[in-house]
């Protein structure tokens, strides 16, 4: 797969492909008889397994860290599983940050809604 095929599939621009390439989170990517991009799926689901952690706010370092460990073998499932949860309790905690943030402004936007309910009633009411 081209890198502008691969770039529409992940939403991923192609200088960030080229740039993740570079840095050495994506593997050098097998190259055709012109020296063209040729992805294979295991380099597409690399993409798509990146974008998702980046995603959920896992920085590029931490991600160089992981894919080295991937590649160091089975020794190290038991640090790529640790580096998973810590980034996944730093995920519930954004989220739950996230949560109270979204009720301020439900609670925020409820009292606007009463208040503009309150005046309209105010000025329709009909003086006896």
């Amino acid at each position: 797969m081209k890198i502008t095929e691969v770039s529409e599939r992940s939403g991923m621009s192609s200088d960030t492909l080229r740039y993740y390439e570079r840095i050495g989170l994506i593997p050098p990517v097998n190259r055709n008889g012109s020296g063209i991009r040729d992805y294979s799926e295991l380099d597409v689901r690399r993409v798509e397994f990146i974008k998702c952690m980046k995603s959920a706010g896992l920085p590029l370092e931490v991600l160089i860290e992981y894919f080295g460990l991937v590649q160091q073998g089975d020794q190290t499932i038991a640090a790529r599983r640790e580096i998973l949860k810590e980034q996944r309790e730093q995920l519930v905690a954004r989220i739950a940050e996230m949560q109270k943030t979204l009720d301020l402004l439900n609670y925020k936007i409820k009292v606007y809604e009463n208040a503009v309910l309150k005046k309209e009633k105010e000025i329709t009411q009909i003086e006896d």
